[in-house]
């Protein structure tokens, strides 16, 4: 067993929660960041039903001072933080000439910018932790009916690349985890796979960037 911590932001069914279970199941505590409270007392029952020690905290990653709240909120109640993961995105449908900047905007706040400010806010309590992104095929192939989320999904594999040099030197992993696919239960981009997947990166800690194809 192990006292580590895991912070999941963007907390959530999928990937959010299998990567709890999966993390959990290893003895970490899962720290969960997600907008409602409702939901996250639904998410802490499941785990703590197996045996998983786990607590929500309201924060909105669109939000920079509701960001930031929730994660000081986690710092102090557990003193250290092992793992962050982001899984937070957001993308309206549509092509780019459709695209208000205003949502495109919006949108990169969640996926990108989030991201960076959960990074900065966790690293003054990690010593040699690991930094792990949700990454996806649209930073690859982009598709036009999906330019927003897309361009979240290129920004994130970017500042993923980025910490990465930034940190390395400072005992500090930084992975992301592209998922070249659509996440489905009962299918190779099962969310327990991708979590699975997740967690031997952490553990691994050496690629920058790891493609999944599906298992």
């Amino acid at each position: 067993m192990t006292d580590k911590v895991i912070v999941i932001a963007g907390a959530g069914p999928g990937i959010s929660m299998a990567a709890a279970k999966k993390f959990g199941s290893e003895g970490y505590k899962v720290a969960l960041i997600a907008r409602r409270l409702e939901a996250l007392k639904e998410y802490e029952k499941q785990l703590r039903n197996l045996g998983i020690e786990a607590k929500g905290f309201p924060g909105d990653v669109s939000s920079e001072i509701s960001l930031k709240t929730a994660i000081s909120a986690i710092a102090d109640r557990y003193g250290k933080i092992d793992t962050l993961l982001y899984n937070a995105a957001s993308g309206k449908p549509g092509k780019p000439t459709e695209l208000t900047v205003e949502d495109l905007v919006r949108d990169f706040k969640i996926s990108v910018a989030g991201a960076l400010i959960s990074v900065q806010e966790v690293l003054p309590y990690m010593e040699n932790g690991s930094i792990l992104l949700t990454g996806g095929g649209l930073a690859l192939q982009p598709f036009a009916d999906y330019a927003s989320l897309a361009i979240g999904k290129a920004g994130i594999r970017n500042l993923a690349y980025s910490l990465s040099q930034e940190l390395k030197e400072t005992g500090i992993y930084v992975g992301t985890l592209t998922v070249k696919g659509f996440v489905q239960e009962g299918t190779p981009f099962s969310p327990d796979h991708i979590a699975d997947t997740f967690y031997t990166m952490n553990q691994e800690r050496s690629e920058s960037e790891v493609a999944f194809e599906g298992k």
